[in-house]
């Protein structure tokens, strides 16, 4: 299982919520791996409302 926490703790140069789809797709494909649990909130100036459906897609 994926959780967007431990991305978000390797990946301290991410400056934007962009930058965090594409690195959550990256990581999808590269590790297959077939859940994505969000158990936290992007703390991103950007994030937007959608934040959740945004990353989920990124992910499948």
């Amino acid at each position: 299982m994926l959780h967007l926490s431990e991305i978000l703790i390797k990946h301290h140069e991410l400056q934007n919520f962009e930058e965090l789809v594409e690195l959550v797709k990256q990581e999808a494909q590269e590790k297959r791996e077939r859940f994505f649990r969000m158990d936290v909130r992007p703390n991103f100036s950007d994030t937007p409302e959608n934040w959740e459906d945004r990353l989920e897609a990124a992910f499948y």
